[in-house]
Parts: structure tokens; sequence; C-alpha cells
């Protein structure tokens, strides 16, 4: 039987099965993963790569679930490149890879380095249809599995987890938490309909809304507030610059959730960048 749905050559199940790889919210746990490791100040190039392909199985993982839920439970989605068998070959594939990886880790770095891995995977299984039909669950899912993403991916280097990485991840969770309320707007017509309870359906758009900018506030003030007291370099500030600027524009888009969301997703991007930099070079420093 065919992996692909649309096709029966090998080329068509590897063009399906790299159909689930989804940049847009790929880059973000991956470069989280990255920034975690730049905090311990020496990458070792072996350890950081090995975590970043534990984190991106997590990730497939989730994003193969997703998409078999939304298309043959929901049908919630048009068309879908995998066959269920499709689904649940790309799904083993993933999670194999994951446990091994994980594996590895725990046996070089120790088993708190595995723990730190396991909650990315938890979290991508369950996220449909379990996480994803609470306003809870749904809104700070994908922000926590980034989280240990971060947290993890400094653990290999430093075997140890620092207040200053800490502060970060949680600074990550609740700006990234905003954005999934604005992005789970985009689908608030469906989701009202099939009783998906995401903020946007419990509260309305609107107080969604102020809901999604307040978190991201929240996480901005974080960032002031912990660079004032040394936990972050003084040039983390200007990460704060710049996702601000990006979520004014955004939230003058309205009632154009996906315009909104698809400006912070990429003034999440900015906001690491210009984190690292921070970090990195400590140019106020």
């Amino acid at each position: 039987m065919s992996l692909a749905r649309h096709g029966e050559g090998p080329g068509d199940a590897v063009e399906a099965l790299v159909s689930q790889i989804h940049p847009v919210f790929m880059l973000p746990p991956l470069a989280a993963s990255a920034f975690g490791a730049v905090l311990a100040g020496r990458v070792d190039g072996v350890l950081a790569v090995g975590h970043l392909f534990v984190v991106f199985c997590a990730l497939y993982t989730a994003h193969v679930k997703d998409g078999y839920v939304d298309f043959y439970l929901r049908g919630e989605d048009d068309d879908h490149p995998l066959t269920a068998r499709g689904c649940r070959v790309a799904l083993a594939g993933a999670t194999a890879g994951f446990a091994l990886g994980t594996l590895a880790l725990g046996v070089a770095v120790g088993p708190a380095a595995a723990a730190l891995c396991l909650p990315g995977w938890v979290v991508g299984y369950l996220h449909a249809p379990q996480l994803d039909t609470n306003p809870v669950t749904a809104t700070f899912g994908y922000p926590s599995g980034i989280g240990f993403a971060l947290l993890g991916g400094h653990y290999v280097q430093s075997r140890a987890l620092s207040a200053t990485v800490l502060a970060f991840a949680a600074v990550f969770v609740v700006i990234l938490a905003g954005i999934k309320v604005v992005d789970d707007a985009t689908d608030y017509a469906y989701d009202r309909s099939i009783d998906k309870r995401t903020v946007a359906v419990v509260l309305g758009r609107r107080r969604a809304r102020q809901v999604a900018y307040g978190l991201m506030a929240a996480g901005l003030v974080g960032v002031v507030a912990l660079a004032l007291v040394g936990v972050f370099p003084p040039a983390s500030v200007g990460a704060v610059a710049v996702f601000g600027l990006v979520a004014v524009v955004a939230r003058r888009a309205g009632e154009d959730d996906r315009l909104a969301t698809m400006l912070l997703i990429r003034a999440s991007y900015l906001f690491l960048a210009t984190l690292v930099i921070a970090v990195w070079f400590r140019p106020l420093s």
C-alpha cells in the first residue's frame, strides 16, 4: 500500500513525507535549541546537532499527528499528502528517531538531558486531539515545547540550568503563547463549529486579541526588567524594540488575524536573532 495519496512511486512517498516538514513552525524550536547552546558559551557541535535532531523528530511527530487528526478524524482539511498508513509509518519513524536520539544524549550527557527532551515529544504527540481542545493547553503547548527545546539545548552543553536560561525560557513561552492565541483565532469560525475551545472561541476574538497582546507585552516587560537587574545582557532590550515595532504593526492589522500571525511569527525570528547577538557579542557590556 502506498504511503502517498497522490502517487505510488518512491519519489511520491518521499515528497509526501517531506511535506510534513513545516518550516514556519519548525524554525522557532530549532532556533531555541541553538540559542540554548549559545547561552552555554562553548558549543560542542556534535551534541548541538544531536539535540537539534531530537527536537526535529518531536516536531515532525506533531505535524504528522496533527495532519492525520485534522484530515482523517475531524475532516477539517480538504486534502492530505499521506495515506493513513503513511501517517502511521511517519509517526513510527519520527518516534524511533526521537527515542534513539534521546537515548544517545542520555548516555553522552546524563539522564537529565534525556528528561528535558521528553516533554517535547509528549506535547507534540498529544497536541491533537487531546491538548488542542482546551484553551490553556492549546495556547501553551507549542510555546512550552519551545521552552523545553531551549532548556535542553543549553543543558546538553553545560550540564546545568542557570537562572538566565530559565528566565529566557519563561519569556519565550509567554511571548509565543500570545502569538499562539492570535494564530488560533484564524480558525475561529471552524473551531467554534466543532466546539474546539481555543481562547478565541471561549472569550471571543476581540478579548482574545487583548489577552494575546497582553501576554506579549508581559514577556517584553520581563525582558527589560531582567536586563535592568543584570540577568539578561543590556543589549537584550534591543530585542524588545524589534519585536515591539512589528507587534504594533500586527495589531493595526485589525480583524486580519492571518496577517497578524504572519507578522508576529516573523517578529519572533527577529526577536531571537537580536537576543543571540546580545548574548554572543554583548555589545553594550
